[in-house]
Order: C-alpha cells, then structure tokens, then sequence
C-alpha cells in the first residue's frame, strides 16, 4: 500500500464523533477521526514499512501521523528521527501516544527520554516521563538503574506540582508505573505518592482534573497486580 491508498482508507474510516473527541482532546485540522482499534485491519496488512511511516507522518493529519506510528520500525529510526517528530508532535496525544511509544521500542530511548525529560519544553518532558512508563511497564527490571530511579521519583516529589499540566499529568503516571511495574521501589514510590498527594492538572476550557497516583497504586495492590509487564508496547 502506498501513501494515498492508506490516506484514502483511514478517511473512510473516519467518524464525526471520534474527531470531535480527539478535537476536544488538543488536535486539530487536518484529521479524519478514526478510531484506533479500527485502524489495525490496515496495520496487519502493513505490517512494519518505515518510508511509508515516514510520509504519513509528515502529512500532518493527526490519524495518519497516530498510523505511522503504528507501522514504524523504532530500529531504523535515529536520534534525530525521534527529535524531529517530536518537533510535529503539537499535543499530548502525538507526544505521548505515538512519538514515545515508538521511542520505547527504540535501543536508545532512555537516553533520548532523558534530554527531553531535562529539555525544559512541555510536551518534550511529557513525552520523555510517557516513554519511562512504556518501557518500565515493559522490559525487565534489571534493564533499569535502580539508583536512576529513585533519583527519578526524588524529581518528581520535587517538582511535580511546579511543572507544565501536561507534564505533570505523565510524571503522577511515571509514579504509578513504578508503583505497580517496578518491584525494586515499589515501596519508594508508595511513599512518593503518599508525600505528594493529589496533583491537579489544568486544562484548557475543561475542568481541572485531579490525579491521585497512591490511591492509584493501592487499587493494584488489592487487584495483586504489581510487578505486572505489558507484552507488547504498541498495539
């Protein structure tokens, strides 16, 4: 399948009121409104094809740059592949979604997570914290420096309730993960969560939503839960 054979599947695939969803969610034109679920028939015929990846990625319509993700080859991808899709990535959903899915699958994507983590930019740190939870949700324990973690879950008690909304919404989720994914500190982040408490992240022409990462973690804990790890980082 190439470039418009796919574009032209995913616009009959569209939904009036799923666009309206990921509208009210930050995108914005060009998109068709397609389900994510509805997009795998497409995917299964694709399969892994990083040129065509690279094309949908780049036409800017917010279902086919979600696809690209879907079908690209993280292997094949480099540093600055990750940053300049980062660069096209205007809101949480591309950020956190797609960009630091497809990183998770990436050799390199704790270091790419942690200048962006450190970049200062919102939606860069979301991505970067988004990526920590794909990959300790993941991979094996002992693939993590338990030290690094700690002083991961350190910054976040330390400056979560300063940080950018989108931000703080992916570390109060890096704090969980590590609650429930991470069996090393699962008492560390316990206590983290404890100390901070609520987070309140605001939201534009919504209302405020309120994270509660402890309360969160505990619902794990009653489920027996913890240490669970995801098969599989993309669908």
């Amino acid at each position: 399948m190439n470039l418009e054979m796919v574009m032209q599947e995913l616009e009959a695939l569209g939904k009036e009121r799923t666009k309206k969803i990921y509208i009210s969610n930050g995108a914005h034109e060009p998109l068709f409104g397609v389900a994510t679920g509805a997009m795998k028939p497409i995917a299964k015929k694709i399969k892994i094809n990083q040129t065509l990846a690279e094309e949908l990625y780049a036409t800017g319509n917010y279902d086919a740059m979600y696809f690209a993700g879907i079908i690209a080859d993280p292997k094949e991808m480099t540093e600055s592949d990750f940053d300049r899709w980062m660069d096209s990535a205007y809101f949480y959903m591309l950020s956190d979604y797609v960009v630091a899915v497809t990183l998770a699958e990436a050799d390199m994507a704790q270091e790419v997570a942690d200048r962006w983590i450190a970049s200062g930019e919102e939606l860069r740190m979301s991505a970067g914290w988004s990526c920590y939870c794909w990959l300790l949700g993941n991979r094996k324990d002992f693939e993590f420096s338990e030290s690094k973690i700690a002083n991961m879950l350190e910054t976040v008690k330390n400056t979560i309730h300063d940080s950018p909304e989108r931000t703080k919404a992916s570390m109060n989720n890096f704090l969980y993960t590590v609650g429930v994914s991470y069996l090393p500190l699962h008492e560390k982040a316990v206590e983290t969560a404890k100390e901070v408490g609520t987070v309140e992240v605001k939201r534009d022409k919504k209302k405020s939503s309120f994270l509660h990462a402890y309360e969160s973690i505990q619902k794990e804990v009653d489920k027996g839960r913890i240490g669970f790890k995801r098969k599989y980082v993309r669908c």
